[in-house]
């Protein structure tokens, strides 16, 4: 780390940057810590990251000590713009910001490719911006980012297990995901209420056409939304009864117990149901 830089606590207390609940934020203030993060995300020589949420810099400053060739923060909380802003003094040319609403923002307008996404997410959006993203999955590398314990759980989880679900469908059927790193509540500032986790996310080379991704997103949205239902229940509104003869799935079986090929086939029959009704319209 750059023996310029004064340490984290000062320079939050120099900017008055409290963390704010309504932001979810919670920051990581233990270089050690922060520079495992970074080092999770594998080589970024050469690479593009955004960093999402990075409040007073403590991941943005493990990220610029890697050989990755440029750093974009997307920051929403005007506070910590100064402090980014103030960071980017000290490393010329490699450190940029955008203020803005993550959510609302197209980042890979942002970075070239190749690029990587390496963030502590805000807990209350994290979910969502996940989503958004697996959308763009073809244009990420990879995603090394943090989440609740029991969100990064649900990403990874198996079928027919508690945290199987709605998530885990669409981000293992786009990527390799793995928890690769717990935290507890301690090493955070101020501690969040539960454990924390970093998730690493790798899409994988082929993905989905958009069309056949909203088609995923209907069906896990139906079959999830009603989980002590059988298919045949929950899957009505989908004309289920076609997708299961199609598909050869059991409709007396729920949700949980599916596989992701066999939801990628759901999302397939539904698909080309929906195609044959607008031909025949």
């Amino acid at each position: 780390m750059s023996d310029k830089l004064e340490s984290l606590r000062d320079t939050i207390q120099r900017h008055g940057l409290e963390a704010r609940k309504a932001l979810g934020q919670h920051f990581l203030l233990d270089p050690g810590i922060t520079g495992h993060i970074a080092a999770l995300a594998g080589s970024l020589a050469g690479r593009s990251v955004v960093e999402v949420g990075p409040g007073p810099g403590g991941l943005t400053r493990a990220l610029l000590e890697t050989p990755a060739l440029y750093v974009h923060a997307v920051e929403l909380d005007t506070r910590a713009i100064a402090i980014i802003e103030e960071l980017a003094q000290n490393y010329p040319g490699r450190l940029s910001i955008t203020q803005a609403d993550a959510l609302k923002c197209d980042l890979t307008a942002l970075v070239p490719a190749p690029r990587q996404i390496v963030a502590n997410l805000p807990y209350n959006v994290a979910t969502p911006l996940l989503t958004g993203w697996l959308r763009q999955a073809t244009e990420w590398e990879r995603l090394t980012l943090m989440f609740q314990l029991e969100v990064a759980e649900r990403i990874c989880a198996a079928p027919d297990t508690e945290h199987y679900g709605r998530l885990a469908v669409l981000c293992q059927w786009c990527a390799d995901c793995a928890v690769v790193m717990k935290l507890p509540p301690g090493a955070f500032s101020p501690p969040p209420a539960v454990w924390s986790a970093v998730a690493s996310i790798t899409p994988h080379a082929q993905q989905p056409d958009p069309s056949l991704f909203r088609a995923m997103e209907q069906v896990t949205a139906a079959a999830f939304g009603q989980r002590r239902k059988m298919l045949r229940g929950s899957l009505k509104g989908l004309d289920g009864s076609t997708l299961l003869e199609a598909t050869g799935i059991d409709g007396t079986r729920r949700a949980e117990t599916l596989t992701i090929a066999e939801f990628d086939a759901l999302a397939r029959a539904h698909l080309a149901r929906k195609a044959d009704a607008r031909t025949k319209a």
